[in-house]
């Protein structure tokens, strides 16, 4: 069984080290901001809010998802967090939460953590060798306690470490990859895996 949950796309930073915000950045011919919406709705998440901050004027329409501006995006990736769960409507139990620069993640881990929330889970984290990474989802009773972790560029990293008696870890290794996208070099060596090649992972799109 699974439960509707909302998708949050943050999107919001300047890229610094790309040289213009990730959002705008393609790959196989679609911007990682459309990208990235996809694979919320395709993991089932309505609605799907995406916060923009940096360039947002210059990101393409965003079909099937809300674009929420955050004027404060250069307070970090913390502040972008908190403005994207404020944005959600009120009857929204819990979000999904992922990063437009990592875009070999799959649909089929958004599912996977909303199942877990389906059967109990207050937070669930899709892992990666053991590791948390994204998707993460946050059900509302946690919504409040992050605002004493999403500081800078800090997201929801130390209320997993803090309380790890509410979070369920989900693993993620079979069906995608946490690898960001932080310079072009970055994105050229992604290539040979957006359809799962060179990795060994076959990506369920």
């Amino acid at each position: 069984m699974t439960t509707v949950t909302a998708g949050l796309l943050l999107a919001a930073g300047a890229g610094r080290r790309y040289g213009r915000p990730k959002a705008l950045v393609e790959l196989d011919g679609e911007p990682l901001v459309r990208r990235a919406i996809r694979l919320l709705g395709d993991g089932g998440c309505a609605p799907v809010h995406v916060v923009l901050g940096a360039g947002a004027d210059e990101v393409p329409d965003l079909p099937g998802a809300v674009p929420v501006r955050h004027d404060r995006w250069s307070d970090g990736l913390g502040s972008s967090l908190l403005r994207g769960l404020a944005s959600l409507p009120a009857d929204v139990p819990a979000a999904v939460v992922v990063l437009v620069d990592q875009p070999l993640l799959s649909p089929v881990a958004v599912r996977r953590v909303r199942e877990a929330y389906a059967d109990g889970a207050v937070v669930a984290v899709a892992t990666y060798a053991g590791r948390p990474g994204h998707p993460i989802l946050l059900t509302r009773r946690t919504w409040p306690l992050l605002s004493g972790y999403a500081l800078g560029d800090r997201g929801a990293r130390g209320l997993l470490r803090d309380r790890p008696d509410l979070v369920v870890e989900v693993p993620c290794d079979d069906v995608g990859s946490p690898a960001d996208v932080d310079t072009p070099a970055d994105l050229l060596r992604l290539r040979p895996v957006s359809d799962g090649s060179a990795s060994g992972v076959a990506l369920r799109w």
